[in-house]
């Protein structure tokens, strides 16, 4: 009976550390800013393309935003010089025509275009970025990226790029063999 009773302690020890990985892990996302589009202009009529964009996404902390351009740059600003369209300081630039930039901290990242003229014509982007999973928007500078180059071909908003968080698959290994010794040391 003490055996029993210590063999369903062990599987309850082992269901609820099991069953509480499924929170810890995090899968992030790439999006495609501005879709199919890409980071463009927008049509005369439609300067507020890319904030209608960016309000139809959620993005959390490990997101990557990416660029895909041509004949322009994307740069990351302070709220001031986006709202005033000025070029002069930015925190991040890059022209190579495919910029990943990694979304890490919560709160708000402005961009805007470093091409003569663009930035008034639209082609300006608020990214608000949420601490934990997918859920409601939340605002802060952002911090640049560490490289520049794109992987992504798809032209959905998102797409999955890796099971981060607590590493699930290695943690789950790690909890087996706590468990495997807990039961030797039972048994």
């Amino acid at each position: 009976m003490e055996t029993s009773l210590k063999l369903h302690l062990l599987l309850l020890i082992f269901f609820f550390f099991t069953s509480s990985l499924e929170n810890h892990v995090v899968e992030s996302f790439e999006f495609e800013v501005g879709d199919a589009a890409g980071w463009v202009v927008p049509p005369a009529n439609d300067t507020d393309f890319y904030n209608k964009w960016a309000s139809k996404n959620r993005f959390k902390v490990g997101d990557t935003i990416n660029f895909k351009y041509k004949k322009d740059s994307v740069m990351s600003v302070s709220e001031i010089d986006y709202d005033q369209c000025v070029s002069t300081h930015p925190m991040f630039f890059s022209n190579s025509g495919d910029t990943d930039f990694p979304l890490d901290h919560s709160g708000a990242f402005y961009f805007i275009s470093g091409a003569s003229g663009h930035c008034q014509k639209g082609q300006k982007l608020i990214i608000k970025v949420l601490g934990g999973g997918h859920s409601p928007l939340s605002g802060s500078p952002p911090s640049p990226p560490s490289g520049g180059g794109g992987n992504s071909s798809s032209t959905s908003p998102a797409t999955p790029t890796s099971g981060g968080g607590c590493g699930g698959d290695g943690v789950l290994v790690s909890l087996q063999m706590l468990v495997f010794y807990v039961w030797a040391m039972l048994f």
